[in-house]
């Protein structure tokens, strides 16, 4: 059976976020495989749609015997039961759970781009990620995580929570 490193991204700026992100945490444990490192928790500005609350973040990185697509297909069940309504693109929610790396899998389907198709563009992905993988080499650009953050255009403003 083939394991894969996965690197995730969690995401909540409606109710209790910390609270929200322990839990979704607590599910990729039991239906994706378990978490070998997890970032701060940091509280970051809205990106895409700017006017809602800010949001916590944080980057998990998992083991999973799963392929990608039944890794989605689990990651959207946990964002459901954790009350996750899709409204607008960007827009607030309760969770939002991004499958960012899956080994140096690219990979491109109707359903899911791998890597993630935005991850170099947003401190609020790339300020975790580096925090727990700096030296991971992005599959496509060939810089590692840690670089692409030093080259990152955004200016949203990213803090470690302290809750």
């Amino acid at each position: 059976m083939t394991t894969h490193t996965v690197y995730v991204l969690l995401g909540a700026n409606l109710g209790d976020r910390a609270a929200t992100l322990h839990r979704a945490l607590e599910h990729i444990r039991t239906d994706l495989g378990p978490v070998l490192q997890q970032s701060a928790l940091y509280e970051t500005a809205a990106w895409g749609v700017t006017d809602q609350p800010v949001f916590l973040n944080q980057v998990l990185k998992v083991l999973s015997v799963f392929p990608p697509d039944e890794m989605l297909e689990k990651t959207q069940a946990i964002e459901n039961r954790l009350g996750r309504i899709r409204r607008e693109r960007w827009g607030s929610r309760v969770i939002d759970i991004d499958l960012l790396y899956v080994d140096q899998l690219v990979q491109q389907t109707d359903t899911l781009t791998l890597p993630h198709p935005f991850l170099h563009e947003r401190r609020f992905t790339l300020v975790p990620l580096a925090e727990i993988a700096p030296d991971f080499v992005h599959p496509v650009f060939q810089k590692t995580n840690a670089q692409l953050l030093a080259e990152c255009a955004d200016t949203g403003e990213v803090s470690k929570w302290l809750g």
